[in-house]
């Protein structure tokens, strides 16, 4: 009986080969936060945001903050299956997933290829990105919800009497998951950061919405942008950005021109940065709420957003709200 004979040194090779890349992994995530030449927190990289946990927690879950293990991946399963665009049937719809059936048939904008929602909670499993108040949802006033289911309700059915009906994202101005502030949505979760010692420059995947911010005492000024004006300060290891002067609604359902947002930035290990953000709005909102996410670094590139070009949904959907106006008045 022949026995097979590893020199010890092949077995040395071995079990470094075996043992190094875990090591290597936990070493790098163990390893302080980087830090930029002038000894700040370095905020560089490219990141994504994605995450299958919804901004608000649903309703049915009442004060229930967390998952358990089991729960999560119960949970993650449903919402994979519910939010699949390739199981939405156009004439039974999809109610759940906010997606009434429609009538006459018809064809979804896109089918599943096209998203990039996540299909994970976040590692802490909360039940809602949202932590204050402690029930995760948005405090927004009962004239605002009703606003809200309203103006959702006119933009899913495609009325509008001019384009500014329509909403920022439909007209290419800003993106709905790209801030400010930034929140997880279908598709293009990523941002790249770019910092030097007077600036920091944030720019979203999502219609490659940049803004450049100042790190220094300058005041806001009287300006009104449609990503607001923000400015920044270092607060310890975080970057405070506070952003105010809106020229309308922000990326947020309901919000109003008199949006104030404070952001925070804060680089826990090499793959990421602790996003915190609280949002106040006097019009809408019974009391400030905040959420929270992580940013995960990532080695992907981020892709080039296009949106005006060949956009003739805008169009398309102004000619059908006067052709269903012309309909009415036929009756």
């Amino acid at each position: 009986m022949m026995r097979a004979y590893v020199p010890m040194a092949g077995f040395t090779l071995l079990a470094a080969l075996t043992l190094t890349p875990p090591l290597a992994e936990a070493q790098r995530k163990a390893s302080p936060p980087p830090r930029t030449p002038d000894g700040k927190p370095s905020l560089e990289g490219v990141f994504t945001f994605q995450t299958i946990t919804p901004l608000q927690r649903p309703e049915s879950l009442g004060n229930k903050a967390t998952l358990t293990d089991a729960e999560a991946a119960e949970f993650e399963k449903a919402e994979n299956t519910r939010l699949n665009r390739d199981l939405f049937d156009p004439e039974k719809g999809q109610p759940s997933a906010g997606y009434p059936g429609r009538a006459d048939g018809g064809v979804l904008s896109y089918n599943e290829f096209w998203y990039e929602r996540g299909s994970q909670m976040t590692k802490d499993r909360r039940t809602s990105l949202v932590v204050e108040p402690s029930n995760g949802r948005i405090p927004l006033t009962p004239e605002a919800r009703k606003k809200n289911a309203e103006v959702g309700r006119q933009l899913y059915l495609g009325f509008a009497d001019n384009y500014e009906d329509r909403s920022l994202a439909d007209r290419c101005l800003l993106g709905f998951n790209a801030g400010p502030p930034m929140h997880p949505g279908a598709y293009n979760n990523n941002l790249q950061i770019v910092q030097t010692p007077q600036y920091v420059v944030i720019m979203t995947e999502m219609v490659h919405t940049a803004r450049i911010i100042p790190i220094d005492s300058r005041p806001h000024g009287n300006l009104r942008q449609w990503s607001g004006v923000s400015r920044g300060r270092w607060d310890g290891e975080t970057l405070i950005v506070e952003t105010r002067n809106f020229h309308a609604e922000t990326s947020l359902p309901g919000s109003t021109r008199d949006t104030k947002l404070v952001e925070r930035f804060t680089r826990v290990d090499n793959d990421t940065i602790k996003y915190e953000f609280t949002v106040s709005d006097p019009n809408t909102l019974t009391l400030p709420w905040s959420a929270m996410f992580p940013l995960v670094r990532t080695d992907d590139p981020l892709y080039e957003y296009a949106c005006h070009e060949g956009n003739y949904a805008m169009t398309n959907i102004l000619k059908g709200a006067r052709l269903q106006e012309k309909l009415k008045e036929a009756k």
